[in-house]
């Protein structure tokens, strides 16, 4: 049951029909996964967390850069060289306190990306390199939890939601193959600061939706921004039948992330 400071706090999403108490106890009782805390993960974090999710785990090797302070808001000059996880973790504390933070400031193989993916309730991928997605992607689907799917570079988006739960719902691999271009990242190719928040925005809202079963989830859609021009695409996406991963044959080789 919710208290009556949470009920105050989450009165806006509370008031809205799809919601209701239900949808907010549903989140409160959420654990959700983000893989990277840099442009895409900040956002995300952020907004989960003001939103009431339960629980957040957080995973990512890296420490926060100067370079990396013109994109990924949940980090500020103070937090040089820390841990990005750590740093995620303060801003998340000062946003809603309530919300468990577990942070993993290490580069997860595999087996223990497995383990881990089995404990929560969705998955984001906030990641900025295939190898990690594909990972991401096959841990998902064999243990059947819904996966954000988010990318940004330059002045273009895309997101996508990937739900094992849907039988005819497609994953990451029927869209994109396995050796596909690793060149593409914001360090190499640049990206514009609030690109990352948008595209992150619509992760958080998504995971959101996911959970409580709000509305109309991407599941079988890609969505693609072109900010250069403003301009969003929709395209429907199909389930590949022979797709190693979720066509039921799993191959492939074990992947970092």
């Amino acid at each position: 049951m919710l208290s009556d400071e949470q009920l105050l706090r989450y009165s806006r999403q509370i008031m809205l029909p799809d919601v209701d108490i239900h949808g907010q106890e549903t989140w409160l009782n959420s654990s959700v996964l983000i893989i990277g805390l840099g442009g895409l993960g900040s956002p995300v974090a952020m907004y989960l967390a003001a939103a009431g999710v339960g629980e957040l785990i957080l995973v990512d090797d890296d420490e926060v850069d100067l370079s990396n302070l013109q994109r990924q808001i949940a980090h500020n000059v103070r937090r040089i060289g820390t841990p990005k996880v750590d740093s995620a973790r303060n801003t998340i504390a000062g946003i809603n306190p309530d919300t468990r933070v577990k942070s993993i400031n290490e580069r997860l193989e595999e087996d223990a990306l497995n383990r881990l993916v089995a404990t929560v309730d969705l998955v984001v991928d906030c990641t900025d390199n295939f190898s990690s997605r594909f990972a991401i992607n096959r841990a998902c689907f064999a243990h059947k939890k819904p996966l954000v799917s988010g990318a940004a570079i330059r002045m273009e988006g895309q997101v996508a939601v990937y739900d094992p739960l849907q039988a005819d719902s497609p994953c990451y691999q029927c869209l994109y193959k396995e050796g596909e271009d690793e060149a593409l990242t914001c360090s190499e190719s640049g990206v514009l600061s609030p690109l990352v928040g948008i595209i992150g925005s619509v992760q958080a809202l998504e995971a959101l939706k996911v959970l409580a079963s709000v509305g109309d989830s991407l599941a079988g859609r890609l969505l693609l921004l072109d900010a250069k021009a403003m301009q969003w695409r929709s395209m429907k996406l199909r389930k590949d039948p022979h797709c190693p991963v979720c066509s039921g044959q799993h191959v492939g080789e074990k992947a970092d992330v």
